[in-house]
């Protein structure tokens, strides 16, 4: 039976193993990261501690983007003692939460790193269509006597990725903003600057990714469909409607869908991609 993986924080309990018997020992998590790989890419391994009463040793939550590839590693390795000496036990959860939380899409580096161990690092690409600085400034405010200006960055931007193989092509638009405390410092202004530049870029291409499925096969191969659901007017848009619309401020950034799980220090854009844009521009 095929399964249909989202480019999104996995939030089933299928996703998730629970592990305990753990002993405490220096790289846990890393030893732990290295033998459950092995069944399928993780989007995270967490070790806490045992409760004082539980006696001495850990425990540890993983998650897989894979309900599939949770239960064969729970079925493997239950009862196993993979890197220590005693067995490990291994659970899928089964619990389901009371309160249904909101589904957050991947940041931008877990995006690639999915799309890179399905469809290889050469079976996808990206590309900036746009990346535009539409800041404003606020009324200045007066403080001890001084008048100051509080300048607010703010960029948008607009990428694309391309899977040819499958011949699926989408669109992600991204908005990122910082103020500038002292907008007289060109060192400030400057690294305020790439940081919202590569926060826009890296929020986009997240936004690019929530409309593309994985469809992996119970033979290992992989399909890759449009969610066509998730689908924003500016898909229909040529590059220089898009940019135009930009420039002219008729697009509404206040309804851009941008509740993602980014992390600024996460982003390791190349820098030549932001300076191939600037020079295009």
């Amino acid at each position: 039976m095929a399964e249909v993986l989202e480019f999104r924080v996995p939030a089933a309990s299928a996703q998730t193993l629970l592990l305990w018997g753990l002993e405490a020992a220096p790289g846990l998590e890393h030893s732990l990261f290295s033998a459950f790989s092995q069944f399928g890419p993780l989007y995270s391994v967490r070790v806490h501690r045992n409760a004082a009463v539980a006696g001495p040793g850990c425990y540890a939550v993983l998650k897989f983007y894979s309900c599939r590839d949770a239960r064969r590693a729970q079925r493997v390795c239950n009862g196993q003692r993979l890197f220590q000496k005693s067995p490990l036990k291994v659970c899928v959860c089964t619990k389901q939460r009371a309160i249904q939380m909101p589904v957050l899409a991947l940041n931008s580096n877990k995006c690639q790193e999915l799309a890179n161990h399905y469809l290889g690092f050469n079976g996808w690409s990206s590309r900036i269509i746009t990346l535009q600085n539409v800041s404003g400034f606020d009324d200045e405010n007066e403080e001890m006597g001084k008048t100051l200006q509080k300048q607010s960055l703010k960029y948008v931007c607009v990428v694309e990725v391309t899977i040819p193989r499958h011949g699926v092509c989408s669109r992600g638009v991204g908005l990122a903003e910082a103020n500038i405390e002292n907008g007289e410092d060109p060192l400030e202004f400057v690294t305020a600057t790439r940081r919202v530049q590569k926060l826009a870029v890296g929020k986009a291409l997240s936004s690019a990714f929530q409309k593309i499925l994985l469809v992996v096969l119970d033979n290992g191969k992989v399909a890759v469909e449009y969610n066509c659901t998730q689908e924003e007017p500016t898909d229909s848009l040529t590059e220089e409607e898009l940019k135009g619309l930009i420039q002219v401020n008729e697009l509404s950034l206040d309804q851009i869908d941008f509740e993602e799980e980014e992390v600024l220090s996460d982003l390791s854009f190349d820098d030549n991609l932001l300076q191939q844009e600037a020079l295009s521009n």
